[in-house]
């Protein structure tokens, strides 16, 4: 009972009468709100009508001239209250709304595992500062882009392991990331077969709506107990699709030694494996042969691996034109009151 006297009394806002609350209406019938500036012009030919028409009586009255008294503006009141009337009633036709809407957005996300080399050759230097810097700062980009999203990290050298399971806690995969060293894996070598079986292994129960697997490396697989091509067709399988990426440049590379020496290597990237592996496991093969093209690559299977946003918007839409309505009845009861008091003229009404 309580609220719903609040509620009556929150119509007698002032706050109804504001500009911006004018603006923030949506009007479903606007062509009303045209008559208003008219109001005022109807009383003044009104005003002129009765001026020119009306009957005049002839008297005489005493020598001098009549002094005005401020008094005689209360005679317009009744006037004003009638207009107010007649804006109201006009800003109630126009039926005044407003809708609240209220989206809420949700995704089936993907999961996503990046799968990194530290071997050795991972600190060469035609990347700034290194390969291996490089490729961390482009995946830790990556994960910045991503919402709703599982990622986990598997790296590898002669042997592999998983650092981070499946996970959207993103600020311990930016921790486990940056945590990445060269010689973090004792045994030196590209297990690219092994790697691609850890994060098969963390994926293949997934129920994710998309699986996918980036795998970056320079080299060509020397090691491990799982053959490249078999991971790949195993990945296949468990509906796992791979995108691998090939990092560096061929020829003669600047390569610095514990003692801070620098000389210069021959490599050569093995494309056709990666290649291989890409296409067994329904993928796509990348060559990034400096930092910008390691970032368009990312760039794109971001667009390629973009879950679907769906929205559910829900409008909740208010009448208010029984305020304006409640006020314009209570000029009217105005006027009508007035109408019979000393503020009204008798003989011209």
């Amino acid at each position: 009972m309580l609220q719903t006297l609040k509620s009556y009394l929150n119509w007698f806002d002032l706050d109804w009468f504001r500009y911006s609350t004018f603006q923030s209406y949506d009007w479903i019938e606007p062509l009303f709100l045209y008559f208003i500036p008219a109001v005022p012009f109807l009383f003044l030919l009104r005003w002129l009508i009765h001026f020119r028409f009306r009957k005049k009586l002839e008297i005489a009255f005493f020598e001098g001239k009549a002094i005005w008294h401020w008094s005689s503006i209360l005679r317009y009141i009744p006037d004003i209250y009638f207009a107010l009337f007649i804006i109201f009633v006009l800003v109630a036709l126009a039926r005044p709304q407003l809708t609240n809407e209220r989206v809420e957005q949700y995704s089936e996300g993907i999961d996503i595992t990046l799968v990194l080399d530290v071997s050795g050759s991972m600190e060469l230097k035609d990347f700034k500062p290194n390969r291996l810097e490089a490729a961390k700062e482009v995946a830790r980009n990556f994960i910045q882009g991503r919402s709703h999203d599982r990622i986990g990290l598997v790296v590898f050298a002669g042997d592999a392991y998983s650092l981070t399971p499946l996970t959207t806690d993103y600020d311990l995969l930016r921790e486990s990331i940056n945590d990445v060293q060269l010689g973090m894996i004792a045994n030196d070598g590209t297990s690219i077969g092994s790697a691609l079986g850890v994060a098969i292994n963390r994926m293949r129960e997934s129920e994710g709506k998309s699986k996918v697997c980036i795998l970056i490396s320079d080299g060509e697989n020397t090691g491990g107990n799982i053959d490249p091509a078999t991971a790949a067709k195993l990945a296949y399988g468990f509906n796992i699709k791979i995108y691998t990426i090939g990092i560096g440049k061929d020829g003669q590379i600047p390569y610095t030694d514990e003692t801070g020496k620098t000389s210069y290597i021959q490599t050569r990237l093995d494309e056709t494996n990666l290649r291989e592996i890409a296409k067994a496991a329904s993928g796509t093969f990348f060559r990034a042969s400096d930092k910008k093209a390691l970032n368009a690559i990312f760039s794109r299977i971001n667009r390629l691996e973009k879950a679907k946003i769906q929205e559910s918007r829900f409008r909740d839409t208010r009448d208010y034109y029984q305020v304006y309505l409640t006020w314009a009845i209570i000029c009217f009861l105005l006027w009508l009151v007035i109408k019979n008091t000393f503020l009204a003229n008798a003989l011209e009404d």
